[in-house]
Formats: structure tokens, sequence, C-alpha cells
């Protein structure tokens, strides 16, 4: 290995960790600050609840969909230029969402977010397994994932707290202002990539890159778990708000926006689980992700606050867990052209929370929460049989 690669302990590996951990955060906090919204969105906009989840499905669905291009072009751009713009455009469309008065008009808007997002969550997955050591890999995707825990945590909490102060529009408007000071730090912080080699725009060789993605194996499986996974996740955060603003809890935006500092956990399991893939194995550390979110789906179904903080707090910790080894398997495994290989990993997993997220909408205004967290219960199952395959 290069002496060039960032080793733990280096001053080097501390940047670049700090420098994704914020790119992580501001992607994630603008991303999902609608989240404990939805509510407040659908009362003003007089939408349903479904079509309310819109507002954040659309901004998954144009990023799941233009990560297939931004991964590739950023075969031939580079890392760290194609972030920091993507990073600097979605803040501006941030602010332009709170500006809007017409439900269109925020969707667009939020659409265009999801493409300016996408340039961003596959070329960090790519640089961390180009520029570090092997041995510290694992310990840098789980801080990175940890940043992005960090920003779900933080845009959806300050959104519920500035909503309250001053409707929804602060509270977009807020969030894009903190993504506009971590591309300040993302700028200061990342070393510049030392083994990245540009390849010539090519699209029959783009197209190769990607089929020999889909034809290994040992990639298949974590884009499957990405999918079923991330599904589940945003589904249950998407109504769960629903769920508690309702009787008999009946509880305020800024109430429910403080029950997402579960993601606190997210931070912690994360780089806990990195850690754990060496002595325990990815297989053995994804069944354990799997089956705390089982386990927090059903203390969910129950009928008490205390519960249901506990079940999401559960279904919290196991979820970054596994997606921390899952895209670390991506990083280990591609062979060669590891932006692409992400942007496959990330276009499934933003798949799954769009089409999921909408669907679980039909599935709570027609048959309810239980019905809601036993479509979820059967994803986790199927994805636990596929983590056999690794």
């Amino acid at each position: 290995m290069s002496a060039t690669h960032l080793t733990r302990g280096s001053a080097g590996y501390r940047r670049a960790t700090l420098a994704l951990f914020c790119a992580g955060f501001a992607t994630f906090a603008m991303l999902y600050c609608v989240q404990p919204l939805l509510p407040l969105l659908a009362a003003h906009f007089q939408v349903s609840a479904a079509s309310s989840s819109l507002a954040l499905s659309l901004t998954t669905l144009s990023l799941a969909l233009c990560l297939l291009v931004s991964g590739a072009l950023a075969e031939s751009w580079g890392r760290k230029p194609v972030m920091a713009a993507a990073l600097g455009l979605a803040a501006i469309l941030g602010i332009a969402c709170a500006l809007v008065e017409e439900w269109g008009s925020l969707l667009f808007l939020r659409a265009l977010l999801g493409l300016a997002l996408s340039g961003l969550p596959a070329l960090a997955m790519a640089y961390v397994g180009e520029e570090f050591d092997p041995e510290a890999l694992p310990a840098a995707m789980g801080l990175y994932i940890g940043g992005t825990a960090l920003g779900g945590l933080l845009g959806r909490l300050l959104a519920g707290l500035l909503s309250d102060l001053g409707g929804w529009p602060w509270a977009l408007g807020g969030i894009a202002g903190l993504g506009l000071l971590a591309l300040g730090l993302f700028l200061w912080l990342l070393p510049p990539s030392r083994h990245f080699t540009a390849q010539a725009l090519s699209v029959p060789g783009l197209l190769r890159n990607f089929a020999q993605h889909l034809s290994n194996p040992r990639l298949r499986v974590p884009f499957a778990l990405a999918f079923l996974l991330m599904g589940g996740f945003v589904a249950m955060f998407n109504y769960v708000g629903f769920r508690l603003a309702s009787a008999p809890f009946n509880l305020s935006a800024t109430v429910i926006g403080l029950l997402f500092t579960v993601y606190l956990l997210g931070i912690f399991s994360a780089g806990w689980a990195g850690r754990l893939v060496p002595r325990f194995g990815a297989r053995q550390v994804l069944h354990g992700g799997i089956g705390l979110m089982l386990l927090g789906v059903a203390l969910c179904a129950m009928p008490w606050l205390s519960s249901a903080v506990i079940g999401l707090a559960l279904f919290t910790l196991g979820f970054f867990a596994a997606h921390a080894v899952a895209s670390g398997q991506v990083g280990i495994h591609a062979q060669g052209a590891k932006a692409q290989a992400s942007a496959l990993y990330l276009c499934a997993y933003y798949l799954g929370s769009s089409l999921v997220g909408y669907v679980g909408g039909y599935v709570w205004e027609h048959a309810g929460w239980l019905a809601l967290l036993a479509v979820l219960a059967s994803l986790f199952v199927v994805a636990g049989a596929l983590v056999r395959r690794i």
C-alpha cells in the first residue's frame, strides 16, 4: 500500500474524515429537513399525507436517477470539485425552496435539489475507497455515515424547532444556511485526491462499468440491501410524525422533531459497526443490525409513547449499523470505477427511499399504522435472508 494513502492517526486522515463528515451532514440535513414538516406542508398546501411525502420522495428519486450520471461524470472530472459544486448548488436551491408559495413550485425545486446533491454521496464513498488505507476504510466509512446521521438528526430537529418559531419557510431556509457553512469547511479541510485516475468520457465504457458491477455477486447483495433497508427506514420516519401528531399522542412539531435525537445512536452505531466487521465478519454484523430494526418495528406497534421512543432508537441503531457495513462492502469489492459502483449502491438506496416512502403513505392512509409496520417488517425479513449470500 502506498505511503500516500491516509492512515488512522495521521493529520490527513483527520482532515479528510472531518471534511467528509461535514459533507454527509449537509447532504442529509438538506435532504431530510422536510420530513418533520410533512404534516405542516399537508395542512398549508391542503394535500394528503401521501402527497406531502412527495416533498421528500421526488428529491430522493431525482437524486437516485442522477447518481448514475454524476457517478459516471466523476470518473472523468474528479472528486473534490464536483462534490463542492454539488453542495453549493444544493444550498442555493434550499434557500429558493423557502421562498415559494405554490406546491408545484416547491416540488420542482426539491427535485432540482436532489439532482444537485447527486454529485456528492457516490463521490464521497469513492474518495474513501481510493484515498484511505484498507485497514482504515471501515472506520472512515463509518465516520462518513455518522456525519449523515448527524445531518439527518439536526436537519429534522432544527426544522421542527424553526417551523414552530417562524413556519416551514424559516425551517427550509435555516437548514440551507447550514449547508453553506458546511461547504466552507469542506473546501478548507478535504485533501486533494492522490489516487484518482481520470477516464475519458465514453458511453460504451460507462455502460461496461455498470454491467461489470451488476454482474458482481458480491455487489448485488449490498445493492438489494440498500433498497430494502433505506426504503423501510424512510417510510418509518415519514409517517411516524403523522402517527404521533394524532390521538392519543397529539405531539407538536417541535416535540416530534426532538424524537429525531435517536439519530445520535446512528452516529455511534455506524462507526461501531465498522470496527466490529474485522472481528465478527460483515454477515454477522448485518444480521445484528437488521435484527435490531425488526425489534424496533415491534416496539413501535405498542400504543405507548415510551415504547415508540425505544423502538425508534433501536430501529435507528440497527439501520445505521447495517448501512455502514453494506456501503463498506461496495468499496471493498468494486473492481475499478468505484464512483460508479457507489452510484449504483446509492441509486438503489434512494430508489428505496422514494418508492417505499411513497407507497408507505398509501398503506398508512388506507390500512393504518399496524399494516404499515407489517409491510416494513416483511422488507427486513427479506433483507435478512439476502445477507446469507455475503
